[in-house]
């Protein structure tokens, strides 16, 4: 690690100016020119990815019934919503990029700040993408194995290249990447109006025989783990905390933004299950593993194949989205001085953070070796709800700790204890129905302990120690022709 402590206002931050090699010794650094409609964008689109179709397979699957999992993803929509509310008032309160990594920071010091990081960067994105990924590559493959369940090495395999593919836009060009995700965004949106339509059109038709509380699981576990599948869906609604350094005027459209666009996603996502129940038997979505392209051969007939085509299209962009973000989450703690030194340099004629884009692909390579998303999904449910309850934790922390810090936003103390409980009953009551999955999880999150203090806190390290670091990092250096942040790239590069 190149250093530690936490950003001081005034001091050098994750979003440093960067080099380029258009002007002699000028830099360029990240302004603020996101406009309202630019964050509901950028939280639309993050939050609609995979989550929708596959997770009515998970909800449904610990429900037992179309009406109790139609309610579990109404209340995944306003357990996040209000989380979201939360984040405002932290948001506008501490306004460094890296959201929950920097609220940590700032109310409970390096050491959690840096177990949040470590869940976040070693588990959370990574594993998210490798879903994202794996469920790209279902729906790529699902209308060449129609009548079974397409083979786990292919599956796996084009997962693996989508995110290669992937990997190399983000490193050679910035402006191609933001491109990539504004197609694909319209493509998932375009792909979820049209499910919603149709569904519409069946329900008038009254097709509603499926809609019901029969076999309805009542047991507490069960519903713990439905609410696993339904807030992985809603995963991403704090990624415009981020980077908020960037929007225009936090304090107004930070919560405008938050809340629009949890309700409108959170309305879509209710109204796209609806419409998969309207079709589908609660039978047929547990026996699917692409519950859209299921929908779309009992609907479409001939045009059947254009829903696969987009929802494919659709989680494309998401691994996109990941990528991006997560590469930005990679620098900021390499800045911080609890990442790599080598993940905060930019390559010097592309101008990207190519070292976090490769690292963030690696990492999530490494999870494509289990292709069973549920699983992946329970993994991912554990750490990421029990991080973000520990974020929520700092709104009342620092109404006690730090009471004169200014407020733009305050939110009322009702709705962050509320979310706490929630996050207390999602994180606990799985140890007992999925041991395996959440000991997995929580060895992830303890491995971040002996880590911090041999990498971050032992400042003392042996030379030799030293010297090793420092050698990998200018070899890796000169494989990617990449610099610090702050060195001048001449005109000659």
């Amino acid at each position: 690690m190149s250093k530690s402590g936490s950003i001081k206002d005034g001091e050098k931050g994750p979003y440093d100016p960067v080099p380029t090699a258009d002007k002699a010794n000028d830099e360029i650094k990240l302004e603020a020119k996101m406009s309202l409609m630019n964050g509901i964008t950028v939280i639309v689109g993050s939050i609609i990815g995979s989550g929708i179709f596959v997770s009515p397979t998970g909800v449904l699957k610990y429900t037992g019934s179309v009406n109790a999992s139609l309610l579990v993803w109404t209340a995944s929509g306003i357990f996040s919503t209000v989380g979201a509310y939360c984040y405002a008032e932290l948001g506008c309160m501490i306004r460094k990029s890296g959201a929950d990594y920097a609220y940590i920071m700032e109310t409970f010091g390096p050491f959690m700040a840096f177990i949040r990081l470590w869940v976040e960067c070693m588990i959370v994105r990574p594993c998210s993408q490798a879903i994202v990924a794996l469920t790209f590559s279902v729906y790529v493959l699902k209308p060449v194995f129609p009548d079974c369940t397409p083979p786990d090495d292919a599956t796996r395999i084009l997962a693996a290249c989508c995110i290669c593919i992937l990997a190399f836009i983000n490193c050679w060009d910035v402006k191609w990447a933001t491109r990539v995700q504004d197609i694909f965004t319209y493509a998932k949106l375009l792909a979820l109006f049209i499910i919603i339509f149709a569904g519409a059109y069946q329900l008038f038709t009254g097709h509603t025989q499926h809609f019901t509380f029969e076999n309805t699981n009542t047991e507490v576990t069960s519903i713990a783990l439905s609410f696993y599948s339904g807030l992985f869906a809603y995963n991403g609604w704090n990624y415009l905390n981020f980077i908020i350094e960037e929007l225009k005027d936090p304090v107004k459209n930070l919560p405008r933004a938050i809340g629009i666009s949890c309700v409108l996603v959170t309305l879509v996502y209710v109204f796209a299950n609806v419409a998969f129940y309207t079709t589908l038997s609660p039978v047929e979505v547990l026996g699917s593993e692409a519950v859209a392209v299921t929908f779309a051969n009992r609907l479409f007939g001939m045009l059947a194949w254009t829903i696969p085509v987009f929802v494919a299209l659709s989680t494309f962009g998401a691994v996109n989205g990941i990528l991006l973000t997560s590469s930005r989450l990679f620098y900021a703690g390499a800045c911080e001085g609890q990442m790599p030194e080598i993940l905060t340099m930019i390559q010097t004629s592309r101008v990207t953070p190519t070292p976090a884009v490769l690292c963030m692909a690696l990492l999530s390579m490494l999870y494509l070796c289990s292709s069973d998303i549920f699983a992946l999904i329970n993994y991912v449910g554990f750490a990421t709800w029990l991080s973000i309850g520990v974020s929520v934790l700092c709104l009342p922390w620092l109404r006690w700790s730090q009471p004169n810090l200014p407020r733009p936003i305050k939110v009322n103390l009702f709705f962050p204890i509320i979310y706490i409980l929630a996050t207390l009953f999602v994180t606990i009551v799985p140890m007992y129905a999925s041991p395996v999955e959440t000991g997995y999880g929580c060895l992830m999150i303890f491995s971040s302990v002996p880590v911090y203090f041999v990498f971050v806190a032992w400042k003392n390290k042996p030379k030799f120690f030293q010297k090793g670091v420092g050698a990998v990092t200018k070899t890796l250096q000169k494989l990617m022709v990449v610099v610090g942040p702050k060195t001048k790239v001449q005109n000659t590069l």
